[in-house]
């Protein structure tokens, strides 16, 4: 299942050229995945915040601009059988 999501991961992680915003929007890339590079919180991280925080496994993960900020939409399904959402600021790691 850790191969799984590592794999889902790294689909969601922008491409190493999106690292310098100014190289992404002259090779055409979306203006998001700039914004993702720039962020202080990686998706990576997130995730693994969360699972620990709540000891629960992230399902799910999607990056969204919300009010002009990145925020990390995750969902997670425990032992039990769970499942819920939370969103993570990526400017500061906020779990909202």
């Amino acid at each position: 299942m850790n191969a799984w999501r590592t794999a889902l991961l790294f689909l969601w992680l922008p491409p190493v050229g999106a690292a310098l915003p100014a190289a992404s929007a002259a090779a055409g890339e979306p203006a998001g995945r700039a914004v993702v590079a720039s962020a202080t919180v990686s998706m990576d991280q997130a995730v693994k915040m969360v699972e620990q925080r709540y000891r629960a496994r992230v399902v799910k993960a999607e990056t969204h601009k919300e009010n002009g900020r990145t925020v990390y939409v995750l969902r997670l399904l425990n032992d039990l059988g769970k499942v819920w959402t939370v969103r993570v600021d990526a400017s500061d790691g906020s779990v909202q």
